[in-house]
């Protein structure tokens, strides 16, 4: 279950005081996480006000939401503030340079590392042949690989495996082709980095929602089994529940039994 959108500084600050708490951050962190998403905001609006807002849905929204995973991975202060602004400069709404002004070389050094592994994972392709030189099985063992060795701080990595999260969360209302371009790139590159680096909550959902996009009949098809099997066990219980019943009812003439 998800947090509320974004819709105006009340739900904002909802989300802040969420993540602060779930990292168990001071108020001098805190403060920051608000800054990070005050300058998010300031720079989605000045976008939209210039017409030039192509991104489907709130960059900000999204960098909470980003957030928001990492906290449940008690992410640091610098990670979080990178975590928010990220999507920000991925837009082009924000300079890498504002945020190194504002917010200090080491956050503006998680968002250009982060940006790093975007490229990289660019370089990937459904064609048969790219720049690579090689098949799509290849492709992304390569890129995997590629990935693994640019990464030399672990929360690059877990800020990217978390706005791929949030992005195949979002993709359930994209045309079937973008469900499946990102469910690819998840399914091949992000969800065995995150087995790789031994992030299995995200690893599960990764690979769960990339499945469902992929192969969508097979699928729902195994969700309809699992629906059976829960069936068959509740009623197998409730059977079970009016067999003791009977049973203790020849005995006694007051008794409680459940399951």
């Amino acid at each position: 279950m998800h947090a509320a959108p974004v819709e105006n500084s009340a739900d904002i600050t909802f989300w802040l005081d969420k993540i602060a708490t779930k990292c168990n951050l001071d108020e001098s962190a805190r403060e920051k996480l608000s800054l990070a998403a005050d300058l998010a905001r300031q720079a989605e609006e000045a976008a939209q006000r210039a017409g030039k807002s192509l991104f489907r849905g709130s960059i900000l929204q999204m960098g909470l939401e980003i957030a928001d995973i990492l906290s449940d991975l008690r992410m640091d202060s610098e990670g979080l503030q990178a975590a928010i602004l990220y999507r920000s400069v991925r837009e082009g709404k924000l300079s890498i340079d504002s945020v190194r002004e504002t917010f200090g070389e080491s956050v503006a050094t998680l968002i250009s590392n982060v940006l790093r592994m975007a490229v990289i994972s660019g370089l990937r392709t459904d064609s048969e042949q790219n720049v690579l030189g090689q098949d799509a099985s290849q492709q992304a063992n390569k890129v995997r690989e590629m990935l693994v060795s640019v990464i030399d701080d672990v929360r690059v990595a877990l800020i990217k495996l978390a706005e791929r999260t949030c992005a195949i969360r979002m993709v359930k209302t994209a045309p079937e082709e973008k469900r499946r371009e990102v469910a690819r790139e998840i399914f091949d590159v992000y969800a065995p980095l995150a087995d790789r680096l031994g992030i299995g909550q995200l690893k599960w959902e990764l690979e769960d929602l990339a499945f469902r996009y992929l192969e969508a009949d097979e699928y729902q098809q195994i969700a309809r089994l699992l629906d059976e099997k829960r069936i068959d066990r509740q009623q197998y219980i409730d059977s079970a529940i009016a067999t003791i019943k009977d049973e203790l009812d020849k005995i006694s003439k007051r008794n409680e039994v459940t399951g």
